[in-house]
């Protein structure tokens, strides 16, 4: 079900825990090698210090602007996934014979499983989804097909070919976007620069104030915040911020109305 990657694998609380651990024992341990250390050496631990939280910061911002985007691509994924199902149902109602009832029936089938597919925590309950996923599709397509037979002139068939056309592309769009995760390699160097720029700063902080600890451990809490956010983010499935499924249950409802 998920991308290629460790780091997908972890809960977000476990990586949140170890994050904030390891960030704030970075700051604590640098404060402390820098009270040790002459006041001196501030002038030179300074230039570096600003260097290198501004590229953590311009790291965080270019990764959460990333994850970002995506989240709201895979907003708008579920909403034309939600619209090309709902149109596919209604044209479906001017097929002949019984295959508009059928079809529709199809797709009530349809649209429960592509609410539940971003729903399931294994990857085997996900292929198996998407495989049933796959098949209605094609018994949608087959009824299509007969539809086509029975009356090649006839308009209505035409567009409602068009909109099953799209309706399919729209699940291999939503399924490319859910798929589509911030690389585990940016991550980890996000990650990385992290901990040695809440280092630098905390040396520093303990170079300028002498036994005294002003909030690098503050500091090192919001920087392990901003980094959950970003995974949080990226995690269609699992996460707290997970992808508006609404438009699904409204199509749903209508698909009611619509056979009824």
């Amino acid at each position: 079900m998920t991308p290629p990657g460790f780091l997908s694998s972890v809960p977000l609380w476990l990586i949140f825990s170890v994050t904030t651990v390891c960030i704030v024992a970075a700051g604590e341990a640098g404060r402390r090698y820098g009270v040790r250390r002459s006041s001196d050496d501030r002038a030179d631990i300074g230039s570096l210090e600003g260097a290198i939280l501004g590229l953590l910061a311009l790291m965080i911002g270019f990764t959460f602007s990333i994850a970002l985007a995506r989240f709201d691509d895979r907003r708008q994924a579920v909403l034309a996934e939600a619209n090309s199902i709902g149109t596919t149902a209604l044209r479906a109602k001017l097929l002949p014979g019984s295959i508009g009832a059928e079809s529709i029936a199809l797709l009530k089938e349809y649209v429960g499983l592509r609410f539940s597919v971003m729903q399931q925590s294994s990857a085997d309950e996900f292929e198996k989804i998407l495989s049933q996923s796959n098949t209605i599709q094609l018994k949608l397509w087959t009824l299509a097909s007969k539809a086509a037979a029975a009356d090649p002139g006839m308009v209505p068939t035409g567009l409602y070919i068009n909109s099953l056309n799209v309706m399919i592309d729209d699940q291999a769009r939503r399924l490319a976007y859910f798929r589509a995760r911030v690389p585990d390699l940016v991550l980890m160097i996000l990650y990385a620069i992290a901990v040695v720029a809440i280092g630098f700063a905390g040396y520093a902080d303990g170079l300028g104030n002498k036994g005294r600890q002003r909030p690098v451990r503050l500091m090192a809490t919001i920087v392990a915040l901003a980094l959950w956010l970003i995974q949080d983010l990226d995690r269609p499935g699992s996460g707290l911020l997970g992808t508006d499924m609404q438009p699904l249950v409204d199509v749903a409802l209508s698909l009611d109305q619509i056979a009824g």
